[in-house]
């Protein structure tokens, strides 16, 4: 999808949200959302995919094809923060590198128009948008699909994965101006409570060792 032309036009109350889901070799997808009130709706969606005859022509010709697009996108629709979905873990050292180059193209882009970029992790847009943290692409699509009122279920699933990081944040952000604490913090607690808890229980004055936690 091309973003060129002028968005469409923003009031005051609205906030924009560019998700973008970088990719090591795949197409890297995006979705802007928009929000006025309890109300979203979806601005523009695609995925990006640097035809491989250029990738190996130059690698940092694909990181500039990235970074133009989101530049162009950023500068169309105004949005008021972006939200990225961060490394994962689980990745072998060169996808994460490779992934790791795209998010810092992301991160640049950003700095350069002002844009304040927040990250999440894939476990946590999924938790956020379908309720697990295991869900499937597929299960992911048509989260986002009922969420945003979508009449198609978004293609492709690159797309969908941007668009779900852009509603985790809108949901995260309603969260911790609700509660005034962030998600991040309540979850941390609730780790270092579980931690403690464990401990306590393999403490040998507690009477109860590590295979109680077993049997239990």
């Amino acid at each position: 999808m091309s973003a060129t032309g002028s968005g469409p036009t923003k009031s005051c109350d609205c906030v924009r949200v560019l998700g973008v889901d970088p990719a090591a070799a795949g197409p890297t997808g995006y979705g802007i959302i928009e929000r006025n009130g309890r109300a979203c709706r979806v601005l523009h969606y695609g995925a990006f995919r640097v035809p491989a005859k250029r990738q190996k022509f130059s690698p940092g010709a694909a990181l500039q094809d990235v970074h133009a697009l989101l530049c162009e996108l950023i500068n169309k629709y105004k949005p008021d923060v972006m939200a990225v979905e961060s490394i994962f873990t689980a990745l072998n050292v060169r996808t994460a590198l490779r992934l790791a180059e795209v998010r810092g193209v992301v991160l640049l882009a950003g700095e350069q128009f002002g844009v304040m970029v927040r990250s999440y992790s894939p476990r946590e847009v999924k938790a956020c948008v379908a309720g697990y943290g295991h869900a499937d692409k597929r299960q992911m699509q048509q989260m986002v699909k009922v969420q945003l009122r979508m009449e198609e279920v978004p293609e492709p699933a690159d797309a969908a994965d941007a668009l779900a990081v852009a509603l985790c944040h809108l949901q995260t952000d309603e969260f911790e101006k609700r509660f005034g604490v962030s998600k991040s913090e309540t979850g941390a607690a609730k780790k270092n409570k579980k931690q403690r808890r464990l401990a306590g229980s393999n403490h040998p004055t507690t009477g109860r060792g590590i295979y109680s936690q077993v049997d239990r």
